[in-house]
């Protein structure tokens, strides 16, 4: 009776050519946004540009690592690696995580300052120049919309265009009080916000990223869903020693115990193995590893 099936399926779901476009045209608008933001922000003495510019130019390195992690998924897997760079986009959605966490800390920093030391600048500038960003942001986040749900960092991406966009419109609104109020103290305030939304969309990729990095189980998977399932699966006594854990931030992969009917069949053996492999494959697991066992008799492979 086969006692040991590893099933690999060697397809890169990601690579379309329409999410490579996205990703350099995406670097391309925002560094030069980025650029527009330094300059104009150093010439007004406006916080809220600069450190949107920070925020901003963070994103443009996050989106050139994501890139090249999503590049290396298409690099075959070799004697060292036998599953490729696949799992570099995990460590890119995490590092990109950190990034962003930092960049918090110091417009957190710098608000601080700056709210008991104001400084006068043209609101009308500011908006102007957040709004060119609401734009840019806004085309460059709906070219990853379609692609969004498939995987972390293209949804990350998203993301934080999305979000930056929302930080540029609170900027045109702040600039637009500070042109009517000459309130200055608001781009202080506003710095605040752009750190806040930043955390908040920052949040939850730090947290997915860093349990795909312990290689737990990914959010989307509930391990104890799946083991009713394979249980309800005809032929199926018992289904154990389950570990689920993501090869990358869109692939999965699954090794568990199967266990049969004492007079279980190597035909009966190969239909619920073939059966469980279909069940899993629909719950969002690639790569899957089951090893065969008969009731109330030990496991006869070498790892138990």
């Amino acid at each position: 009776m086969s006692q040991h099936e590893h099933e690999h399926h060697h397809h890169y779901p990601l690579v379309m050519s329409n999410v490579n476009t996205a990703f350099m045209v995406g670097i391309a608008l925002n560094f030069l946004f980025v650029i527009i933001q330094v300059v104009v922000g150093l010439s007004v003495h406006s916080l809220s540009l600069l450190s949107d510019a920070g925020h901003n130019f963070a994103d443009v390195g996050a989106l050139a690592i994501s890139l090249l992690a999503f590049r290396l998924l298409k690099v075959k897997a070799n004697q060292q690696y036998t599953y490729g760079y696949r799992k570099a986009s995990v460590l890119t959605a995490f590092f990109n995580a950190m990034v962003l966490l930092v960049s918090i800390g110091a417009i957190l920093y710098e608000a601080t300052h700056r709210f008991f030391n104001p400084e006068p600048m043209p609101g009308l500038t500011i908006a102007l120049v957040a709004g060119v960003g609401i734009i840019i942001n806004t085309v460059t986040a709906l070219m990853f919309f379609r692609d969004k749900d498939k995987d972390m960092n293209i949804k990350s991406a998203y993301l934080h265009l999305m979000s930056d966009a929302l930080v540029s419109l609170g900027l045109v609104i702040g600039g637009v009080v500070i042109y009517y109020t000459h309130w200055y103290w608001i781009d202080s305030v506003l710095s605040v916000i752009v750190a806040l939304v930043i955390f908040m969309s920052t949040y939850q990729l730090l947290k997915d990223s860093l349990r795909l990095s312990l290689d737990g189980v990914p959010h989307a998977i509930d391990l104890e869903a799946i083991k009713t399932l394979a249980l309800k699966q005809k032929g199926v006594i018992g289904f154990h020693h389950i570990h689920i854990w993501a090869i990358s931030t869109n692939e999965n992969a699954l090794t568990a115990h199967v266990v049969l009917a004492q007079d279980s069949s190597v035909e009966q053996e190969q239909e619920i193995k073939q059966a469980l492999r279909h069940l899993l494959q629909h719950q969002n697991i690639q790569h899957i590893t089951l090893e065969t066992e008969l009731e109330n008799q030990a496991c006869r492979t070498v790892v138990c």
